[in-house]
């Protein structure tokens, strides 16, 4: 970023910065016309000035300019006008008075919309650099910026740099422009109150930018407490469970509380000081009409000034303190503005930046093979000691390379420095002769892999994750209209923006020797299940939803799948086991709202607690008849509910077992039971609408209250078609019915395999179920598609809704995808146990047979599966050759062969 604000906004916008100036002056000519325009109105047409001489007729839109007595005197003539009457002038006068306030506007219209996008496309120019020099940290660098005072600053700080950008040159032009027209017209008609406006201002721009010192230092010191606040609450966030775990409310409560004093006490310096200057401004741009009535009607009544000149002076005067103020404004602003770019300058300091390293094309195809050679190595440690100090060694790669520290820190720092998060460090690190550090970002993006302890994962699906790696550059535009994909390139350009779209094609399958889409998802659920984690991407699949065009195949067959799974459970006697939807029975393994609506909710009106205050559902149930008994279970369920929880602590098993009532709603229940046995009365609406969600919750065969009888799930059956005819009559779309010949979109893939619901009543039934399904699902062929469809489950915020082990796996294939050259793993396998962690590993190499992998051991006795093995040892590097693999398994294991490069200082 250039240091200067203003070097910054000329290198990018000069052009459009030159054009609207040029318009801003074109403007000027009409402007003044304006301000004449009242005196002539009020001396030639009012007054008859024009008509003295006995004139019956005067010219009108005679155009010609008369120069002042102090400049010379005389006179230009351009166009002798129009003879018109007395109240011809007058109209005439009056109305391209109207047409020169219309051309004014319409310039100012102009000029202020173009200012507004040139600060739009200035603003996301600059955001856009700024993130792109966030890409650019070091990892060094990374380790002390907070993510969010860095998305602070790019989001929220540099908005009023944006809105200034426009205004930068524009404004300071135009409002001088104005003011200068103004003074010179004031000037024009007299050259005293000309001088004493003058004068005026001139003690304006003295007094006021030197009184507003003061609030530039309180501004930035505003801008640094709002920062800290916005850093210290991201923290609080990304630490909130340790919150909860420690109860620590109340301490961030008043740390954030006294913040927030600090930042009041602040902004408060900031009004005082504000509005004391904005008085004394105010107060001086009213003393100039005091002088210009007391002088100007003096001049007036010795006859030195007509009435007119002091009408048109009054008036130039009154457009003159507007633009004044707001150059003085400006000014302000400016200062404001260049201390929030300077702040925004030093967050971004080049230091923190690596460096911009342009690749070859030949050089990102070239594999990163050949001898491995480290020279003088020095590492720091944490505290200032060197963990490894003037280390060398060789091996040649690819390899399968252990790193061994016993508990010292330098094997995982080895790893970093050759995965590049490591740049501060002494001596030479190349591969192939090639400087390590002088690898372009492309090249080693592609040909080096890390797995570190902490995996990062974005929101989105499975699939995203996985792919992330082989984004690089877009290979083919994505069909769009025409003219908004060119609207897009060109505004891009004028911002600095990149061309490509996210709508474009990302993934060079081709290099990856895949032919489509669907080869990559095989590949992908291929790795997963080397990393031991195909189970949960099939029972993931089993929870997701089905997409008709990306799973068209899986739609076709999954009614013939449904159909084959109840043959299964008739011919194996386990019939029992899933109770399937009929649409002429009720089914008792789901909840009366499941069986009224005959379908799944797609809408949050037709959710939960929403649907008892439907009023789609409400009227379809009334005209069932069935609204008053299920508010008569409701009361019976409040009754029941309140005996059971009462005295019980918030968060005890019960209330998870009958989730009708939650602990903080026991009160709220609790009153309208008081009130009901008090009066009598029959519940409010609002009143009714909370008895009415309880059955709707209600399944009998899990919470067992005995509520239900057969006339009144005989009444909720038939109250299914009154719902139905509801909505469909409505046209809602708020609810997806059954259909026992198709698929329903918003369930799960498991239910529209049963099309029922699991029979709680039934020992082991879900395992049993579960086994049913995954044998359908092999015998018919399906298992590819329902693991596709796993791959579309979302992952939540940093991969939340993930187990520690599945983040970690997902981690591992997202290396593996792009085929690295070399992968480092650098604690990604701590989540798993010893067993696990060693499939893995033996996945791994038997996975990376043409790479090199270079893993950091927390003990030895994996090492047998390396070809190569790094030990620390007091600052010093020992590498040592394994004995094959092979002919070690058949010997005695955990032994090491001999030392190919000693003890090396």
């Amino acid at each position: 970023m250039e240091k200067s604000l203003f070097r910054y906004i000329w290198t990018h916008s000069k052009r459009d910065q030159l054009f609207i100036c040029f318009v801003v002056l074109l403007s000027q000519p009409f402007y003044f016309i304006s301000l004449d325009l009242p005196r002539r109105i009020v001396n030639e047409a009012i007054q008859g000035e024009a008509f003295r001489e006995g004139n019956v007729t005067a010219p009108f839109l005679q155009l010609h300019f008369d120069w002042p007595q102090w400049l010379g005197g005389g006179s230009i003539r351009l166009f002798d006008g129009f003879q018109v009457g007395r109240v011809g002038l007058l109209l005439g006068l009056s109305c391209l008075f109207l047409l020169f306030v219309v051309v004014n506007n319409g310039f100012k219209y102009w000029i202020n919309l173009a200012k507004g996008i040139l600060g739009e496309r200035m603003l996301r120019r600059m955001r856009f650099d700024l993130f792109a020099m966030v890409l650019r940290f070091t990892p060094e660098a990374l380790r002390t910026v907070k993510s969010s005072e860095t998305a602070t600053i790019i989001k929220d700080e540099v908005e009023p740099i944006g809105g200034f950008i426009g205004d930068a040159f524009i404004t300071p032009v135009l409002l001088g422009m104005q003011a200068l027209t103004a003074l010179v017209f004031i000037m024009v008609q007299n050259v005293w109150l000309g001088l004493m406006a003058l004068a005026v201002i001139a003690v304006q721009f003295t007094v006021i930018p030197r009184l507003r010192r003061e609030l530039l230092r309180l501004g930035k010191e505003r801008q640094l407490a709002s920062r800290e606040l916005a850093g210290r609450i991201g923290e609080v966030l990304d630490g909130i469970e340790v919150v909860h775990v420690h109860n620590a409310y109340a301490w961030e409560r008043a740390e954030i509380g006294n913040r927030l004093f600090g930042l009041f006490s602040i902004r408060l310096k900031i009004y005082n000081r504000k509005f004391a200057v904005k008085f004394l401004n105010n107060f001086l741009s009213q003393v100039t009409p005091f002088l210009f009535y007391a002088v100007g009607g003096y001049f007036a009544l010795r006859g030195t000034l007509d009435i007119g000149q002091l009408v048109a002076v009054i008036g130039a005067y009154r457009e003159l303190p507007p633009p004044l103020k707001e150059l003085i404004d400006w000014d302000q602003q400016r200062l404001d503005v260049q201390v929030k770019y300077d702040q925004v300058t030093q967050h971004f300091a080049e230091e923190r930046l690596g460096p911009l390293i342009e690749s070859e094309a030949e050089a990102e195809d070239e594999p990163l093979v050949g001898s491995l050679v480290v020279e003088g190595l020095g590492l720091p440690g944490p505290h200032g000691d060197m963990v490894v100090e003037n280390a060398s060694f060789s091996l040649e790669l690819p390899a399968k390379v252990a790193l061994s520290s016993n508990g010292s820190p330098a094997a995982s720092m080895l790893a970093r420095v050759l995965a590049r998060r490591i740049t501060g460090f002494a001596g030479r690190v190349s591969i192939g002769g090639r400087d390590l550090t002088q690898l372009p970002v492309s090249v080693a993006g592609r040909k080096i892999a890390y797995a570190g302890v902490d995996p990062i994962i974005f929101p989105g699906s499975i699939r995203d994750n996985l792919v992330y790696g082989l984004r690089f550059k877009p290979l083919a535009r994505a069909e769009a209209d025409r003219r908004e994909a060119a609207r897009r390139i060109a505004e891009a350009a004028r911002t600095g923006n990149p061309f490509e779209s996210i709508a474009d094609s990302w993934i060079d399958l081709a290099r990856l020797g895949l032919e489509g889409e669907q080869d990559l998802d095989r590949v992908l659920v291929g790795l997963l299940e080397q990393i031991g984690m195909g189970d949960s991407i099939y029972l993931f699949g089993l929870a997701g939803r089905i997409d008709p065009e990306r799973h068209a195949a899986l739609a076709e067959r999954l009614v013939e799948a449904r159909n084959r799974l109840r043959e299964t459970f008739q011919s194996s006697g386990m019939a029992d086991l899933v109770e399937p939807f009929d649409i002429d029975r009720y089914n008792d393994q789901a909840s009366i709202a499941e069986n009224l609506l005959f379908g799944v909710p797609i809408s949050d009106e037709f959710s939960g607690r929403n649907l008892a205050d439907n009023p789609l559902f409400r009227s379809a149930i009334d005209r069932a008849g069935l609204t008053d008994r299920l508010v008569r279970m409701g009361l019976q369920i409040a009754e029941t509910m309140t005996e059971i929880f009462q005295g019980l602590p918030p968060g005890h098993s019960l209330f998870a077992q009958f989730s009708f009532i939650g602990a903080e709603e026991l009160p709220e229940f609790q009153a309208i039971l008081r009130r009901r046995a008090r009066g009598g009365h029959d519940p409010k609406r609002e009143e009714r609408t909370r008895l009415l969600a309880l059955p709707l919750a209600y399944v009998e065969a899990r919470h067992r209250l005995g509520l239900l009888d057969d006339s009144l799930k005989k009444q909720i059956v038939e109250a299914r078609s009154f719902v139905r005819d509801t909505l469909e009559k409505a046209e809602a779309t708020g609810v997806e019915f059954y259909d026992p010949e198709g698929i329903c979109m918003a369930a799960p893939l498991r239910d529209n395999l049963l099309f029922g619901r699991v029979n709680y009543q039934v020992a082991d039934a879900r395992h049993r179920v579960a086994e049913a399904i995954a044998a359908v699902v092999r015998e018919l062929d399906l298992l590819e598609d329902v693991e596709r469809i796993g791959l579309d489950h979302e992952v939540g915020a940093a991969g939340r809704l993930l187990s520690p082990q599945e983040r970690a796996s997902i981690n591992l294939v997202r290396c593996l995808v792009k085929r690295p050259d070399i992968l480092i793993v650098d604690g990604a396998l701590a989540p798993f146990d010893e067993e696990r962690a060693g499939k893995i590993l033996r996945a791994l190499v038997e996975h990376l047979k043409q790479q090199s992998l270079f893993m950091v051991l927390s003990n030895d006795r994996q090492i047998t599966a390396f070809d190569v093995l790094i030990r620390f040892r007091d600052g010093r590097i020992v590498t040592e050759k394994m004995a094959d693999p092979q002919r070690q398994a058949q010997g005695p294991g955990g032994e090491t062969a001999q030392s190919i490069a000693g003890e090396v200082a």
